[in-house]
């Protein structure tokens, strides 16, 4: 007998399946389910957007249902919308919440400005970069949101990280065809990893300099 909870889980797996098959999905639906993923994922919510992109431009290089210039277009402001999506929830809601519950993950006080800090200075580039990364993909418009970073440098990196991302991997599926698949994943590894090491090695030196940057940060505020 089919109760709710048994008809809730087969639908939960059904997604699962139809969300690990993009290109299945992008045959049938078209270019709203490339919006889908990138949009989703661009929110916060780890979605295979890139894996949309690539398909949607292999798709459109062997049948020409479309253009490249829809599925880059496509692509492109899926990436800003979702971006803008994820900053505005992030900055309504994750300030708060990483100052009311960022102790019990290490963030005091002068963590949050030093974070602030590191993103007014720095984000536009952890923006552009994390367009390109999985991870970062997923949270660079959430944590540039709850840090506060400055909205006009946010739109305007989070427009050219968005562009150059979906030309660039659109046009090489385009193009190279499925060769583009065999080096997609190692690239994302490696990227992956690299981000990584960086995030380790900044988390070493902020710990080490830790007085010094909420110096910094504290000077910044006041003038």
């Amino acid at each position: 007998m089919w109760t709710r909870g048994r008809l809730a889980r087969c639908a939960i797996m059904t997604l699962l399946d139809a969300a690990a098959d993009p290109a299945a999905l992008v045959r049938s639906y078209g270019l709203w389910v490339l919006f889908g993923f990138v949009f989703l994922e661009s929110t916060g919510i780890p979605l295979p957007g890139e894996t949309a992109l690539i398909a949607a431009a292999l798709y459109a290089g062997a049948t020409h249902h479309f253009a490249l210039w829809e599925v880059i277009a496509v692509a492109f402001a899926a990436a800003v919308a979702g971006d803008t999506m994820g900053y505005v929830i992030g900055r309504r809601f994750g300030h708060r919440l990483l100052r009311r519950h960022g102790h019990y993950v290490g963030l005091s006080e002068q963590r949050l400005r030093i974070g602030e800090y590191l993103f007014r200075c720095h984000g536009g580039k952890i923006v552009f970069a994390g367009r390109f990364v999985a991870l970062l993909r997923v949270l660079a418009a959430l944590l540039a949101g709850a840090h506060r970073m400055p909205w006009p440098r946010f739109a305007i990196m989070n427009a050219l990280g968005g562009l150059c991302w979906a030309s660039l991997f659109a046009g090489a599926a385009y193009t190279f065809g499925d060769r583009v698949r065999q080096v997609e994943r190692p690239i994302a590894f490696g990227l992956l990893a690299l981000v990584v090491l960086l995030v380790a090695a900044a988390f070493l030196v902020g710990r080490r300099y830790e007085d010094k940057l909420a110096r910094q940060a504290e000077q910044a505020e006041q003038g």
